[in-house]
C-alpha cells in the first residue's frame, strides 16, 4: 500500500519466475501458490478496487547448461547443449521444444489448482520486441550496469562477462565478452569462427544474463511483488540495484527458506529428488501440499513423503475450525488463504492417520473393505454422503502401499508386555460391542496406568506415558506410532480388535 501511496499505478503485477531447463517440481508450485496467498490478501485489504494481474514468467530463452537427469532421450539433449530451451528439441516429443514441454507441465498442475495467472514466456517477450525499449535503456547504461555486477564476479569470470548474451544462428546463447557496442548493437567474438559480430541487442538476437534479465524484466512489466527464496539474497540486491538505473522501482518481496529432500539437500529441478506435484497427489489431497507451502515460509523444510499425513489431517482439522472462530480468527486460519476467503463446508469423521492404520491392522487390497469398517462405524457414512472421505480412503490404500507395507515392522512383546496386552484383552471383551470411541480410549487410559506405563510428571492424577501406546501400535500394527487408539478400535471393531491381541500374544 506503501508502494501505490508513492506511485499510483492503474493495475499491480505480481510475478513468479520459473527456469525451464528441468521439468517443474513442487517449489515452484509453492513460489505460485504463495504469490497468489499475497496476492488475494492484496485484494481483500484493498476491497478488490486495484486490479491485479499473476505472471508466471518462463526464463525459456534460456541455453541448457546440461542434461538434466530424469528425462528421456539424454544422448539427444547433449547434442544441444547451449541452445536456448525453446531452440531444444522436446526428449519426450510431444511438443515444438524442451522449452515448450515443460511451460506446459507447469501450465497443467497450475491450472489444476484453479490459480488465475498468465504464463509469459521469455522467448516470446524477447523476439516480439516487449522487452525492446528496456534493452535498449540497458545498452544505454552499460557501464553502469557492469558497475554493478563486476564486483560481484570471480577475477575470470569478470574478464569475459557482459551483461548480453548474443544468439548465433544456431540458436546457442554466446557466454563471450563485448568488445563494442553503440545505441543499438554490440560487437563480440565468435567463439568458434573468431570473426567479428555485430548483431542489434533487440528483436531476440539477444538476451540477458540472468540478474540483469531479471532486473530489466520488473522494470518492463512493471512487477510490484516477487518473492524469491534465501539462496537468491544478493542477487535480488544486484538486480534492484540495476532495476534502479534503469528509472524504476524494484517490486516488494519475501524472502522464504529452500525446500529439502529426505537427505537435507536442496531439491533441484534437474536432479529431480524432492517430492513432485504428482507425487504429492498420489497419496493425498491438494490442499494438503498448499498448506505445506503456506507454513512456517521462513524455515527449511523436509519435502519428503513421511510429511504428507500430518498435512492432511491438519488440513481437515484448521476447516472444522474455521466455521467457529471469529473473523479476526479466521484471517489466521491457513484454509483462508488456501480457499482464497472461501473455505468449503467438509465433513470428514475419520481422519488419514486413522485410515492408515484400518489399513495396516486389516491389510485392505480395496476400497470397499474400509468401508465396510466406516459404515459399520457410522451406518450413516457413505460414499454418496461423503465423496471427500471416498478420495481419502484411496489416498490411505495407495500411500499404504508404497510407503507403510514395506517398513512394517511387528515387535515381538516381552512377557510382561504380553500380561498387559491379555489384560487389555479381557477389559476390551466386556465392554459392549457398540462401546463409544472415548469409552474405549479411556478404557485404555486405565489399563495402561500402571507401571512401568505410569507417568507421574504431572501434578493431580496419574497419568499415561507414551511407551504404552507404542506398545500397542508396534505389537498389534506393526508401526511406530499412530492417531487415538480407541478411535481406531471402535471403528475396527472390538471383536477384530481381541483377535489381533491374540495373534500377536498366542
Amino acid at each position: 500500500m506503501a508502494r501505490l501511496a508513492r506511485k499510483p499505478k492503474p493495475e499491480v503485477i505480481f510475478e513468479t519466475g520459473y527456469g525451464p531447463s528441468g521439468l517443474p517440481h513442487i517449489g515452484t508450485f509453492g513460489e505460485v501458490a504463495r504469490t497468489a496467498m499475497v496476492r488475494h490478501a492484496f485484494q481483500t485489504l484493498t476491497d478488490h478496487r486495484i486490479p491485479t494481474r499473476l505472471v508466471a514468467f518462463s526464463d525459456d530463452m534460456d541455453g541448457l547448461r546440461k542434461v538434466p537427469d530424469n528425462v528421456p532421450n539424454q544422448a539427444m539433449l547433449a547434442q544441444h547443449l547451449g541452445k536456448a530451451l525453446t531452440r531444444v528439441p522436446d526428449p519426450f516429443g510431444t511438443h515444438a521444444s524442451f522449452g515448450a514441454h515443460n511451460n506446459a507441465r507447469l501450465c497443467a498442475f497450475l491450472d489444476r489448482f484453479g490459480f488465475d495467472y498468465e504464463l509469459m514466456s521469455s522467448t516470446e517477450c524477447y523476439t516480439s520486441g516487449h522487452f525492446d525499449a528496456m534493452l535498449l535503456r540497458l545498452l544505454a547504461h552499460y557501464d553502469e550496469v557492469m558497475s554493478i555486477m563486476l564486483p560481484s564476479l570471480r577475477t575470470e569470470r569478470a574478464r569475459s562477462y557482459s551483461p548480453f548474451l548474443p544468439i548465433d544462428e544456431h540458436g546457442v546463447v554466446l557466454q563471450v565478452a563485448i568488445v563494442a557496442h553503440d545505441d543499438t548493437t554490440i560487437t563480440y567474438e565468435h567463439p568458434d569462427t573468431h570473426e567479428r559480430v555485430t548483431t542489434p541487442v533487440t528483436g531476440g538476437c539477444c538476451k540477458l544474463q540472468w540478474k540483469p534479465d531479471w532486473a530489466m524484466r520488473w522494470a518492463a512489466l512493471g512487477v510490484d511483488y516477487e518473492m524469491a527464496g534465501k539462496d537468491l539474497i544478493e542477487s535480488l540486491k544486484l538486480s534492484g540495484d540495476i532495476c534502479r538505473v534503469l528509472g524504476a522501482t524494484p517490486p516488494e518481496g519475501f524472502t522464504y527458506e529452500l525446500f529439502l529432500d529426505e537427505n537435507g539437500q536442496k531439491i533441484s529441478k534437474s536432479k529431480g529428488n524432492g517430492i513432485s506435484l504428482d507425487d504429492w497427489l498420489r497419496y493425498a489431497n491438494p490442499e494438503s501440499v498448499s498448506l505445506f507451502m503456506y507454513r512456517e515460509p521462513r524455515a527449511a523444510k523436509r519435502l519428503h513423503f513421511d510429511v504428507i499425513p500430518r498435512h492432511v489431517d491438519e488440513y481437515y482439522q484448521l476447516l472444522d475450525g474455521y466455521r467457529r472462530q471469529d473473523p479476526k480468527q479466521q484471517l489466521a486460519n491457513p484454509v483462508w488463504h488456501i480457499h482464497a476467503g472461501a473455505p468449503p463446508r467438509v465433513d470428514v469423521p475419520v481422519s488419514f492417520s486413522l485410515l492408515l492404520n484400518l489399513v495396516a491392522a486389516s491389510n485392505a487390497e480395496t476400497p470397499e473393505t474400509l468401508w465396510g469398517f466406516l459404515t459399520r462405524y457410522r451406518p450413516n457414512v457413505t460414499r454418496a454422503t461423503h465423496p471427500e472421505l471416498e478420495h481419502l480412503v484411496e489416498h490411505a490404500i495407495q500411500y499404504f502401499r508404497d510407503f507403510v507395507l514395506p517398513s512394517k515392522r511387528y515387535r515381538v512383546p516381552t512377557d510382561g508386555e504380553r500380561a498387559v496386552l491379555l489384560e487389555l484383552r479381557r477389559a476390551l471383551a466386556a465392554l459392549p460391542r457398540d462401546a463409544t470411541a472415548e469409552t474405549i480410549q479411556n478404557l485404555i487410559y486405565e489399563v495402561g496406568r500402571r507401571e512401568p506405563y505410569l507417568d507421574t510428571s504431572k501434578p493431580g492424577r496419574p497419568g499415561v506415558s507414551i511407551a504404552w501406546f507404542e506398545l500397542l501400535y508396534q505389537t498389534l500394527l506393526g508401526l511406530e506410532k499412530g492417531p487415538r487408539f480407541g478411535s481406531f478400535v471402535a471403528i475396527y471393531g472390538i471383536d477384530n480388535t481381541i483377535a489381533l491381541i491374540d495373534r500377536t500374544t498366542g
